[in-house]
């Protein structure tokens, strides 16, 4: 396994210490193992606040293929299972049953103002497929990876049979090992299995809906997630994902028009962005405290004071092609747009230029937006520039908005 063997995307400049310690750390990756023993993302962990999780899988049922298994209840929370296939990710929906919990989560919410109006509602980080838990954990704990112990584990109501990180103090997020071979069901140890007849009624309802309106067989798996970071810790995120990961870092591009860059990382295991998410993180250029000299857009740092730094979007491809004489993207937008979801802008791009985009209002449940994306043809990039500084100005005006307290 090579993970420095991969072309290079984009144009924006990192430091010399990016550059060295992307090689020093991928070679170490790949010379102790790491990399051949840490596979695909296999799921994806949120929590809500009370009452919100029945209402954001109606959600989620609508807007994205994801499908309803199972609701496993434990002592302080309900944490329901979304799947597409186990080709892809699944979806965890953690609700917090007592709004007066506190814990390490709600208080990575609780320093930024528009967070803590939603003190339990965040992205929380991904499960990583691994082929030796045991060996992976003693080698990223010789690293100096820090993970909860399993007593931790056990009160924090994770599933027992996951290694989980602490906390990055560059994106908040954790990151998980669960070990799996890849013909095994995902299986999450945690509390009493059941099937929520609530959330199986809006589900249901919601896949209704989604089939009349024909957009089911339109809506793929997720394409990307996108992390917002503080400029200052753009590198040290995207180097400290990498050395959690088996992901490699495909490229990043200067967004000039919004003072920020784009910077993307992809699994070196030449599996498929459905199988396993490409991870983005976007970061202002400059930090806030220049703004008022410089006088230049800040809609990322922005985002990150007031939210925290944290997931911002999940992207959802789209097939490509044509319905009822629109291309597929317009034709899925219009129609959920009917059921009263909002979105931020119209679709941008076109066919000529390889992909189309947009971005959904951000839940009310989760503060996840979601990006619907379309590629014509043999595009296989994750944007163009026009695209993102559209897409960033105007999640900007929205998170401005909201932004004041």
């Amino acid at each position: 396994m090579n993970s420095l063997g991969f072309a290079r995307h984009g144009d924006k400049e990192n430091s010399p210490f990016f550059e060295e310690y992307l090689v020093r750390l991928l070679e170490e990756r790949d010379r102790v193992g790491l990399t051949d023993m840490i596979h695909e993302i296999d799921a994806l962990m949120i929590t809500v606040d009370p009452g919100h999780s029945i209402q954001y899988i109606a959600e989620l049922a609508l807007m994205t293929p994801y499908h309803y298994l199972v609701t496993l209840e434990s002592e302080s929370h309900w944490t329901h299972i979304l799947r597409i296939d186990l080709e892809s990710p699944d979806i965890l929906v953690r609700e917090v049953k007592d709004p007066n919990l506190r814990g390490i989560f709600r208080a990575l919410n609780e320093v930024y103002p528009v967070g803590a109006r939603k003190p339990n509602s965040r992205y929380m980080g991904e499960v990583l497929r691994v082929s030796n838990l045991h060996e992976v954990s003693r080698l990223q704990q010789a690293r100096e990876f820090r993970f909860f112990s399993q007593d931790e584990v056990r009160k924090l109501e994770l599933p027992g049979n996951l290694a989980v990180s602490k906390p990055s103090p560059y994106t908040h997020n954790i990151i998980a090992y669960l070990e799996r071979e890849p013909q095994e069901l995902r299986v999450y140890a945690l509390g009493v299995s059941r099937i929520d007849n609530e959330v199986q009624a809006v589900y249901e309802q919601a896949k209704n809906t989604q089939a009349k309106l024909g957009v089911d067989q339109l809506l793929l798996p997720l394409d990307h997630l996108a992390t917002r970071v503080y400029s200052q810790n753009r590198e040290l995120a995207i180097l400290e994902y990498l050395s959690w990961s088996s992901y490699y870092f495909w490229g990043a591009y200067n967004i000039h028009d919004q003072n920020s860059s784009t910077n993307v990382t992809k699994s070196v295991h030449g599996i498929p962005e459905s199988k396993s998410p490409a991870k983005v993180f976007t970061a202002n250029n400059t930090p806030y405290f220049v703004n008022h000299l410089e006088k230049l857009p800040s809609p990322t740092e922005t985002f990150v004071r007031n939210y925290g730094p944290r997931l911002h979007h999940m992207a959802i491809a789209v097939r490509d092609g044509e319905t009822q004489g629109l291309e597929n993207i317009d034709y899925v937008v219009n129609s959920i747009a009917e059921q009263g979801k909002g979105f931020l802008l119209d679709v941008i791009g076109s066919k000529s230029e390889g992909l189309k985009q947009i971005f959904s209002n951000a839940s009310e449940h989760s503060s996840l937006i979601i990006e619907y994306v379309q590629r014509f043809g043999s595009f296989d990039g994750f944007f163009t520039k026009d695209n993102v500084a559209v897409l960033t100005e105007a999640a900007g005006r929205e998170e401005g908005v909201q932004a004041v307290v």
